[in-house]
């Protein structure tokens, strides 16, 4: 069972699984969402970001004495990685390193297409030499504002922009995957999008390749 750290808070536990059920339907992972408390803007500056670390290691142990056997931090800054590696015993996967080995195997320019402001420097670092040019959509300062009309125009014009100049693009934020952003793009445009859910999904698997515990969901 891979266990995800949710760090936007959220009242509907539908909404919650949401990332996990997209692992589980594409990879067969079972999985189990939590959300850390009083975050209900998410992780989208250093301020947030420091909120929310002692929130994540508290998660990370609880899904972990819970019984998961891996966990995801769904959030491409990867906020609390090193610290949740620290507290717990089990395998700790951050969204952004993911998403970001992904694109860095599919092309030489990478283009990062984030939620605000840079690169999170997780992100960039696995992205090394590949790291070609980031953008963020106009008008856009939380990830609660990307599933707004207004959000998705400004998200996929920004994605327009890296189609002119990368040969892949690396989704920066989570967000976009709630959004759908990837799935309804992929026809539109003539390079690879990757998906920082569906990424850690992929490189996730390996950590649960022969697991009895996926039997039933095998086909």
């Amino acid at each position: 069972m891979l266990g995800i750290i949710r760090v936007l808070t959220h009242k509907d536990q539908e909404f919650v699984d949401m990332h996990g059920k997209t692992i589980t339907s594409i990879y067969h992972i079972p999985t189990i969402s939590r959300c850390i408390p009083d975050q209900y803007q998410g992780v989208h500056d250093e301020a947030t970001k420091a909120k929310a670390i002692p929130k994540i290691v508290a998660l990370a142990r609880e899904l972990e004495q819970y019984g998961a056997k891996a966990l995801l931090i769904s959030c491409a800054a990867d906020p609390g990685l090193a610290e949740a590696r620290a507290a717990v015993k089990i395998p700790v996967l951050g969204a952004g390193t993911c998403v970001a080995a992904i694109a860095q195997s599919l092309g030489t320019h990478v283009g990062v297409l984030n939620l605000t402001g840079t690169t999170p420097p997780s992100l960039r670092k696995v992205l090394g030499d590949a790291f070609f040019k980031e953008i963020a959509p106009q008008g856009i300062e939380n990830t609660t504002q990307l599933q707004t009309p207004e959000g998705k125009a400004a998200a996929i014009a920004a994605l327009r922009e890296l189609e002119t100049c990368c040969d892949v693009v690396a989704l920066a934020c989570t967000g976009f995957n709630t959004m759908g952003l990837a799935k309804e793009m992929r026809p539109l445009l003539s390079i690879p999008i990757v998906d920082p859910i569906e990424a850690s999904g992929a490189i996730a698997k390996q950590l649960f390749l022969g697991d009895d515990e996926n039997a039933c969901f095998e086909k």
